[in-house]
């Protein structure tokens, strides 16, 4: 039983696509920053900055350099292999089919679970500018069941609903896609800089101090504090970058703009995301962000007393948090087709449509899954599943680039990753330090989520792999 069976990369490079190619460098680069700006910025900075203080900005860096490591691995992949499938295909290519099929199964789910996640937080927003315009929602339908403390729920509906249409959005058509991401990510680029512009006069220095009050790594009130598990939170805000690489086969050029597109939006995001919480943690003290744990942003904007902007901002944080579940319901539907494409999964998966030139089936059938996740599920004991799932990525990505340069290196690369083999090397260790931070419940559920991938490995998908027939 040979599990550790390898796809040859001049195959899969001499494969036809059925997919339609049409992406550019900056449809790439706002792909990226459609899935990298949201939840970050709009509502995991009130968590990180009760667990770390004013240091936020330094988290968020680190969960950067993290990621940059990461990305030019990732680049150099997507230039070697330009074909969808994203960090599936990369460990297909180098360590045989188990560890892809298991990769593609933690894929599976950072993209739904992070959808569905950024859905719910989504219904947050959605619902308070209701609030603001005189409407309202039951409160029933604003959240899932036991989400609320002291308030009864039964089913996130503003949650359901976003992703059914973002669902239709992607099975309509890549061209549909773009369009609508890149008119949404102008949009929110827009309101994060207004944000700036409005906001950075009210700047109070001593806010900043003590810069570090809970230190590198410590533990307060019985959690763990401080720079390094602020920053295992906040990764979440970073993942999606890598969903830029699933869309090798609608790319045009892919060996060259995909590590552009991976690059520029995990520059420009941290950028911003570093702005954004110096300015936030010194406009308010980070003791404050306890009561506005849902919408941190609001903080800022109450004590600087322009109400006007809080209106605006919400819109931006609605936008913002759409594009980030665009962005992975796609990557979510293309990890899903390679998978199909190779007899991983059944062929219902990977079935396209000749019409609209998309994986049309697959794409729905995952888009109710996560629509349903996300109106009836508490993600809030999730959410850190999909961080671990991610950081797993990058590890084998990172491991891949170091085999391959070692024991392919005539392989023509139109990128090849700097300092090889530093560069993968502190990709892997930035990820297995973040990995350290996260809690041991999070390790429990990945290891069940672990296992039921196995059994449908060993039940279904060795026996079907095309590799193998």
């Amino acid at each position: 039983m040979n599990v550790f069976e390898k796809k040859d990369i001049n195959e899969l490079l001499n494969r036809t696509s059925p997919l339609k190619r049409t992406l550019h460098t900056w449809d790439l680069t706002f792909l990226g920053i459609g899935a990298i700006i949201g939840t970050g910025i709009f509502v995991l900075t009130g968590k990180g900055a009760l667990t770390t203080g004013p240091s936020l900005a330094l988290s968020f860096l680190i969960a950067a350099i993290c990621c940059g490591f990461a990305g030019l691995c990732y680049a150099e992949f997507a230039s070697m292999a330009p074909v969808a499938g994203s960090a599936y295909t990369y460990s297909y290519i180098s360590f045989g089919e188990i560890v892809a099929f298991i990769i593609g199964w933690d894929l599976i789910l950072e993209y739904a679970l992070g959808a569905a996640t950024v859905a719910a937080g989504w219904s947050g927003y959605f619902v308070n500018l209701l609030t603001n315009f005189g409407l309202k929602i039951p409160k029933g339908l604003t959240a899932a069941a036991g989400t609320t403390p002291g308030v009864k729920t039964y089913f996130n509906l503003p949650a359901f609903l976003i992703v059914i249409l973002i669902t239709c959005i992607i099975a309509m058509g890549i061209n549909q896609t773009k369009r609508v991401n890149d008119t949404m990510v102008v949009i929110k680029l827009a309101v994060i800089l207004l944000f700036i512009i409005c906001t950075v006069w009210f700047v109070k220095p001593q806010n900043w101090k003590p810069f570090t009050p809970y230190g590198i790594y410590s533990f307060h009130n019985g959690t763990a504090s401080g720079v390094i598990p602020a920053a295992s939170i906040v990764f979440f805000s970073f993942i999606g970058f890598d969903s830029v690489s699933s869309s090798a086969e609608e790319t045009i050029n892919p060996s060259k703009t995909l590590p552009r597109g991976i690059l520029f939006s995990l520059g420009i995001s941290t950028i911003l995301y570093i702005t954004m919480t110096l300015i936030m943690t010194g406009v308010v003290k980070y003791t404050v962000f306890a009561k506005f744990l849902d919408a941190p942003i609001l903080a800022v904007i109450k004590a600087t007393g322009q109400t006007w902007l809080s209106i605006i901002v919400s819109v931006g944080a609605i936008l913002g948090m759409t594009t980030v579940i665009l962005v992975q319901l796609y990557g979510q539907s293309r990890i899903t087709y390679s998978m199909s494409r190779d007899g991983l999964f059944p062929k219902f998966f990977g079935d396209v449509s000749i019409q609209r030139q998309t994986p049309y089936k697959g794409t729905w059938f995952f888009g109710i899954i996560t629509a349903l996740a996300a109106g009836v599920v508490n993600l809030n004991i999730l959410s850190e599943l999909v961080n671990i799932g991610t950081l797993t990525a990058f590890i084998l990505v990172s491991a891949g680039v170091l085999w391959m340069r070692y024991k392919h290196p005539e392989i023509h690369r139109g990128f090849r990753a700097p300092w090889v083999p530093i560069t993968p090397i502190i990709a892997i260790l930035f990820c297995i330090m973040l990995v350290v931070g996260l809690n041991w419940e999070t390790w429990l559920r990945f290891v069940v989520w672990f296992a039921i991938g196995l059994c449908i490995y060993f039940g279904y998908s060795y026996k079907h792999s095309k590799i193998r027939a």
